[in-house]
């Protein structure tokens, strides 16, 4: 008997679409265990992670990798935390999240007025910090990716690209600061509670840190207010929260 060909060999190709680039993360802390860590558990979360041991090296790195996100420990020798953050606000609106020691509530409130988008205290979970990443770039995606204008008093906000006029004169705002003014904004005079404030900016029921709110609207105040001791547009309702002017 003659013998028989091999059947063909049919091979089926998969072609699966190119997916986004991963987000990237800067992690400053100068102690290398928790850096390892923090790089660990974000990089098994699918960011790419890059790490810096002071704030010269991260301030270097900042600029040359162009993150999604850094996360900051306030604690750093030399150029410490906050004159890192202090220096990334005058360049950039980039989203960070501040590593601080459980009592540094001083450095904490000083963080959040330079523009920090959220904390965390130390030691803190490693699955929280990669929660708490996705958050802070889930709201920064969701700002710019809404496409409205809101138009209040003499304020008007695109949302598509976080920009905020002042009677036709542009304000730069951090993500989280433009989340927290949109919402004020969108409902003139309604009252909004501090916790509510906060699931607004934040969009997931971390602890509640109340005066993280009072510091952004300070922060905001700053910016916004011809005169932020006699403000025109949030104004404080005592024992309450805020609300945006509705006359």
């Amino acid at each position: 008997m003659g013998m028989h060909p091999p059947p063909p060999v049919f091979i089926r190709l998969i072609i699966r679409p190119v997916s986004e680039r991963a987000k990237r993360i800067l992690v400053v802390d100068d102690e290398p265990q928790i850096a390892a860590i923090a790089r660990d558990y974000l990089s098994r979360a699918g960011f790419e992670v890059s790490v810096a041991g002071d704030g010269r090296s991260a301030l270097g790195l900042a600029q040359t990798l162009a993150p999604d996100l850094i996360v900051l420990d306030l604690g750093l020798p030399g150029l410490d935390g906050l004159d890192v953050a202090r220096e990334l606000r005058r360049q950039s609106r980039l989203p960070i999240i501040m590593l601080t020691a459980r009592g540094d509530e001083s450095d904490r409130l000083i963080g959040l007025e330079l523009g920090a988008d959220d904390y965390i205290t130390k030691p803190f979970s490693p699955r929280e910090l990669v929660a708490r990443a996705r958050a802070v770039l889930r709201r920064s995606e969701a700002v710019a990716e809404t496409g409205d204008v809101i138009t209040a008093a003499d304020l008007t906000l695109d949302v598509a690209r976080l920009r905020v006029r002042r009677d036709g004169t542009p304000i730069e705002l951090t993500a989280t600061e433009f989340k927290l003014l949109a919402t004020l904004a969108r409902q003139p005079g309604r009252v909004f509670t501090r916790a509510q404030l906060l699931d607004a900016v934040q969009g997931v029921a971390f602890e509640s840190y109340e005066r993280a709110i009072d510091a952004h609207v300070k922060n905001l105040r700053r910016k916004l207010e011809p005169d932020p001791h006699h403000p025109r547009y949030i104004h404080t309702v005592y024992g309450v929260g805020y609300r945006f002017a509705d006359d």
